[in-house]
């Protein structure tokens, strides 16, 4: 039996590695969206290595499931002919093949380093650098980089790319999120990941087969195709609809499961920020990029903020006395 003074120091010391990770918990969440995506191509290694050299909290990034069953880093559910280039040099055209449909070899012949010159994506980023040859990496491949790096601290934002209107296009929610979690607890990385969708199936089923890793509950309400609405249940919310927890979206993601909400920067107001901390949600809003935007953001009372700058997003942080996660230097 344990002496009296070996069990005060027992609990003291849990009580300070729960206090440890409570203050950790409540850290501003700086992170890199899609690696980084204004400064470099998005979802790749060079972005992600440029992101863990200059200090983010969190690399935000993206992933689908190959017809041979890897998990990879990228945004679209299968190749995006605005950054897809065949051997030959040509981008290829439009729609491009869903992953479910390639191996991971296939998936490597095509270039993703630069975006079509011609496109409204280059307009939007007219200052992201330009790597030809640049391939999807797997996500077992970002891991090691971060291993590579000695980051012990970065943590990481994966979205299941999994869209409820095209079950053609990705895996069924429980065989992706059986891949996902897979390489996730294969690499022992599950105490620094967060799992995030807009169809939230896949949270659900996270929740159920792995509850030490927390769910982000992705939603939308503005332009031609939002995600949720507050009078009922969508096709991306698992049958769960705000009319039945008073209008609130925060409310719904509580009842959920869900221990973060991720709202569009747009949609979001320090009311509601309110209301999801009285609940013990987090709030980390997408996709903030200029100045006064991630400013208002942090008058509002946000916990993090999701960027394609994170460069100007540790500008600003800094500026408002937030401690910045330092940089570990790593090539890709």
């Amino acid at each position: 039996m344990l002496s009296r003074s070996k069990t005060i120091l027992t609990v003291l010391s849990v009580l300070a590695a729960g206090q440890a990770i409570a203050g950790q918990a409540m850290a501003f969440d700086l992170e890199a969206h899609r690696g980084g995506r204004a400064l470099l191509p998005e979802n790749t290694l060079p972005a992600f290595a440029n992101s863990l050299t200059m200090g983010v909290d969190t690399l935000e990034l993206d992933v689908g499931v190959t017809a041979d069953g890897e998990v990879i880093a990228s945004h679209e559910r299968g190749l995006n002919p605005d950054l897809a280039r065949r051997a030959d040099g040509a981008y290829i055209t439009p729609p491009g093949t869903p992953f479910v449909k390639l191996r991971l070899d296939e998936v490597r012949t095509y270039d993703v380093g630069q975006i079509r010159p011609d496109s409204a994506y280059a307009k939007q980023f007219p200052d992201q650098r330009a790597l030809p040859g640049t391939r999807i990496p797997t996500l077992r491949e970002l891991f090691a980089l971060v291993r590579k790096s000695g980051n012990m601290q970065v943590r990481f934002n994966i979205e299941t790319k999994i869209d409820p209107h095209h079950p053609d296009e990705a895996p069924d929610p429980q065989a992706f999120v059986a891949k996902l979690l897979g390489v996730i607890e294969a690499e022992k990385l599950s105490d620094r990941v967060m799992i995030q969708s807009f169809d939230w199936r896949t949270l659900l089923l996270v929740q159920q087969q792995a509850p030490n890793i927390p769910t982000v509950y992705l939603t939308l309400q503005r332009g031609s195709a939002p995600t949720v609405a507050l009078d009922k249940a969508t096709s991306w919310t698992a049958g769960f609809s705000p009319a039945d927890h008073g209008g609130s979206l925060p409310r719904t993601i509580k009842a959920a499961g869900g221990a973060i909400w991720s709202p569009h920067f747009g949609d979001v107001t320090a009311a509601l920020v309110s209301e999801a901390h009285a609940l013990g949600l987090r709030v980390v809003v997408w996709t903030v990029n200029k100045r006064d935007d991630m400013a208002r953001m942090f008058e509002i009372g946000v916990d993090g903020i999701i960027s394609d700058r994170p460069d100007l997003l540790r500008q600003i942080a800094g500026e408002k006395g937030i401690a910045l996660p330092a940089g570990t230097p790593v090539a890709p």
